[in-house]
């Protein structure tokens, strides 16, 4: 997993480099331009890499999540060597929002408005989400998100439980996609028969063609 964003005007020339799920107690250790962040079972969770920008011919245009390409992973290994860490970070091109297929649908057994969804994902994938939309049921085409992706208000999904129950990923709602003239009451978003099981979704796109 490799979540990387850039934010010049609130912190300056910093890249930061999510590889793990914010954990507390955390330790911090600097060299030289960047911070390795560790949390409390010795696991790297991230970096944060200073003065960065020229490198990585990174602007103000950059700002939100930054899509870093296999040359510019390459200029932060080299960093990180030179810095005298160990670790490498692996480039991730993956889709993290793509269009899924609820299989299943069964009630959480520790909650009254829960549900435990089977979803389809790409090349057949299947992965367990817990959704408490009122409107999700079987046989739907939803917008995932998935375990390393960033929504448009900076929340990174990771792996985790809900009310002790397993979930990997989010449907999502138009809202929680930042589609223009989103609905505010809850529930995902249901797509129609344009978009097939496994395809990535633009949000720009998506947003295009929302009604």
């Amino acid at each position: 997993m490799l979540v990387s964003s850039y934010n010049p005007e609130v912190l300056g020339d910093v890249l930061l480099v999510v590889t793990g799920a914010d954990d507390f107690p955390q330790e911090q250790q600097q060299k030289d331009d960047i911070v390795q962040i560790i949390n409390h079972q010795k696991n790297v969770i991230g970096y944060n890499f200073f003065n960065i920008a020229q490198q990585l011919q990174l602007t103000p245009a950059n700002q939100g999540q930054v899509f870093l390409n296999a040359q510019q992973i390459q200029i932060l290994n080299e960093r990180l060597k030179n810095a005298g860490f160990h670790d490498k970070l692996t480039i991730d091109l993956t889709p993290k929002f793509v269009v899924g297929y609820v299989q299943e649908m069964k009630a959480h057994p520790n909650s009254d408005h829960l549900h435990i969804c089977q979803v389809e994902l790409d090349a057949g994938q299947v992965e367990q989400i817990v959704c408490g939309a009122p409107n999700v049921d079987q046989g739907q085409k939803v917008v995932v998100a998935k375990v390393g992706a960033m929504m448009p208000n900076g929340q990174i999904i990771f792996p985790g439980q809900l009310r002790k129950v397993a979930s990997n990923g989010m449907l999502c709602s138009a809202r929680e996609l930042g589609l223009d003239n989103a609905p505010q009451q809850r529930g995902i978003m249901v797509l129609d028969s344009r978009y097939q099981v496994g395809d990535a979704i633009n949000l720009q796109e998506l947003n295009q063609n929302y009604k």
